[in-house]
């Protein structure tokens, strides 16, 4: 199986939207392997978004992400980041599809509520980044033979 990382950013946290978005994850059957507030400074910043640092937005979107602190997950499930990306919505919240998590939840392209990888080699990168290796657990849930047919996961 996959995993991802996501992160649930300051305007999800301020907004009190972290126990609904967590509810969806797991409603949909996907497995949250590690969790962890924390809170960002320039240096990781700078690293995760360093095909933005150049950008003249870097500076706000950099304190707009230190804000308050946000919540790190790994999730792990089939096809994961492919799956979770379209749970997400596009960047701009305004033009995100009702039902996916920015189209629900938020209506900014900048204060769009929840970074996720966009591509399993990003994922790896991004989940070193972010967790040490004894902060992922491996397990699996009771409940997978509900969650998946035979032979998918």
């Amino acid at each position: 199986m996959e995993q991802t990382l996501v992160l649930l950013k300051p305007s999800c946290l301020e907004r009190g939207l972290v126990g609904q978005v967590i509810t969806r994850i797991q409603q949909r059957g996907i497995i949250i392997s590690g969790i962890k507030m924390m809170q960002l400074d320039e240096k990781i910043l700078r690293e995760h978004y360093a095909h933005l640092v150049d950008k003249p937005f870097f500076p706000s979107l950099a304190a707009s992400m230190m804000a308050s602190p946000v919540i790190a997950m790994v999730l792990t499930g089939v096809e994961i980041v492919e799956v979770f990306r379209k749970m997400t919505g596009v960047t701009n919240g305004r033009k995100a599809e009702p039902g996916t998590l920015r189209g629900d939840f938020c209506m900014s392209g900048q204060a769009n509520i929840i970074h996720a990888s966009d591509s399993v080699e990003n994922a790896k990168i991004e989940i070193a980044r972010f967790f040490r290796p004894e902060e992922v657990f491996d397990y699996i849930p009771v409940t997978m033979p509900y969650i998946y047919g035979d032979g998918e996961a």
